[in-house]
């Protein structure tokens, strides 16, 4: 069982995309959205995994699925699923890519 849940926050989305992404030029599959900071990065699956290289660089365990809010958590720390409190709202529409 996860034992993050107090970084949990209500957060604004920082961007409406990946910031690195967005940034950078470049594609993305799904968002994370972490839920200590508001920091919008990609999946993954995506080329530049940036919501990890986001964990990894601030240690900000939990993100959710956000494109379009998906309403599920995930702990990089513990690893697995965590129930959110609540869904974060888009702020505008969210771009699509790929």
């Amino acid at each position: 069982m996860c034992t993050h849940h107090n970084f949990i926050r209500k957060v604004t989305p920082k961007t409406r995309g990946c910031e690195e992404c967005l940034e950078l030029g470049m594609t993305w599959v799904h968002l994370r959205l972490c839920r200590e900071c508001g920091h919008v990065g990609c999946c993954d699956q995506s080329e530049g995994k940036h919501a990890t290289a986001h964990f990894r660089h601030t240690r900000h365990p939990i993100i959710e699925g956000y494109d379009p809010p998906e309403g599920w958590g995930w702990c990089y720390i513990d690893e697995e699923i965590v129930d959110l409190p609540d869904q974060t709202p888009q702020v505008g529409p969210i771009p699509r890519y790929v």
